[in-house]
């Protein structure tokens, strides 16, 4: 079956589907022994984790054959990955489900490895680090888009997978320090830095999408100049209008947080300061 014709993809679904299934059974262990007042919360993280993953099953498998056909599809494949699939299952906080739905002996020697003196802790907290995780996030953005990588992971399904494994690892980094999921930095960044750090990485995809929308000639085997713009302006307004979201967000904790610590309110901060 052809790259194009192909909707049922076991390679992608099936990982998908187990990576619901874990979630949804640690999250079942996780949540019988929660107290009561924690299970709200707890029901909108499962929402999320259930809508990223949907996020992505509609990305990877439903238009996949699309994303071969137009340029527009593609863009619309990548942005849901990444500016959808990815943040929503961070917003999950899938760390402590998919703990306690390892095994007890499998759990614990885990644990190991996420303090903070183990390297994989150490080398996690390095590549979150927002200078480096915005690096990264950008360079893979630019680099996939440049015609001769572009062109190459359309010609191939291993290479086309590869993109958009590349995609969804460094979506997961850059949008790491912004959510700050388990396992957290011992000192989060401060959300004015956060504000600044959406505010580039907005800029950066919409350069990418303004120099699609502007390009006098397709650059990609689709050969569509108004496809190809059309994909532009997906990753300039989609993309800007989630970043901005989540600034617009980020500007009203922070708002918050000032207020919180004017005089004779200190005392509350920390019920709010999560």
């Amino acid at each position: 079956m052809s790259a194009v014709g192909s909707v049922w993809r076991p390679e992608v679904a099936l990982p998908l589907a187990a990576l619901a299934l874990v979630y949804l059974t640690g999250w079942t262990r996780l949540t019988r022994r929660s107290p009561m007042r924690c299970r709200p919360r707890l029901l909108v993280r499962l929402a999320l984790a259930l809508s990223g993953v949907a996020a992505a099953a509609v990305a990877l498998v439903g238009l996949h054959g699309a994303a071969h056909e137009s340029f527009a599809a593609h863009m619309v494949q990548h942005l849901l990955l990444i500016a959808v699939a990815v943040p929503a299952l961070l917003l999950a906080d899938p760390l402590p489900a998919v703990m306690w739905a390892l095994p007890a002996a499998v759990r614990h020697s885990l644990r190991g490895a996420l303090v903070a003196p183990a390297w994989p802790r150490r080398v996690w907290r390095a590549l979150t680090r927002m200078p480096v995780a915005w690096t990264l996030h950008a360079t893979a953005l630019w680099i996939w888009h440049v015609p001769v990588a572009y062109d190459a992971a359309l010609a191939s399904g291993p290479l086309h997978d590869a993109e958009h494994l590349v995609f969804a690892a460094t979506a997961a980094l850059f949008w790491w320090p912004v959510i700050d999921p388990a396992p957290r930095a011992s000192t989060p960044p401060p959300f004015g830095w956060r504000i600044v750090y959406l505010v580039l990485g907005a800029f950066q995809s919409a350069a990418l999408g303004v120099f699609l929308v502007a390009a006098p000639r397709p650059l990609y085997a689709y050969g569509a100049l108004d496809d190809q713009a059309l994909g532009g302006v997906l990753m300039w307004a989609v993309g800007g209008a989630v970043d901005m979201g989540a600034v617009l967000y980020l500007v009203y904790r922070f708002l918050g947080l000032a207020s919180l610590t004017a005089p004779g309110r200190q005392a509350r901060m920390s019920r709010f300061d999560t």
